[in-house]
């Protein structure tokens, strides 16, 4: 356990952008299925991980911790308060940008970053169908 100075400094070094365990991750996934046509970090407001522009299709791989998802089942104690408001506020940042490209015509995959892992596959394959129905 850290102390609260030693805790501040290692989440200020944790970075929204190039999430590169996560994002490798799913490169290798693309590679394997033979999907091609992605470009990572396109410069759209929303900033997906990745997109199919001829698609208009969006990915996001998002951190489990930081975008609320329940499979941990853990909430930090110390200063809860805050990081309720935190990713609460992630959440609905989410949802926000997910309804933006949705209006925009796009199709969008949001894919959970414990959803990359080989347990879960046949759950990620079934995510990973828009593309592959929509690819030559």
């Amino acid at each position: 356990m850290y102390d609260k100075e030693k805790r501040s400094t290692v989440m200020r070094n944790i970075k929204g952008k190039g999430n590169k365990s996560t994002e490798l991750a799913l490169i290798a996934i693309f590679r394997e299925q033979g999907i091609n046509g992605w470009r990572r970090g396109y410069p759209v407001k929303g900033h997906p991980d990745f997109v199919f522009l001829k698609e208009r299709i969006a990915i996001f791989v998002d951190g489990c911790f930081w975008h609320g998802h329940d499979c941990r089942n853990t909430h930090p104690k110390n200063n809860e308060e805050f990081w309720l408001k935190k990713i609460g506020g992630n959440i609905q940042r989410d949802k926000d940008v997910t309804w933006l490209f949705i209006n925009r015509g796009w199709t969008v995959i949001r894919i959970w970053e414990c959803e990359l892992k080989r347990k879960n596959k046949a759950m990620l394959d079934n995510k990973l169908k828009p593309i592959f129905e929509k690819l030559p």
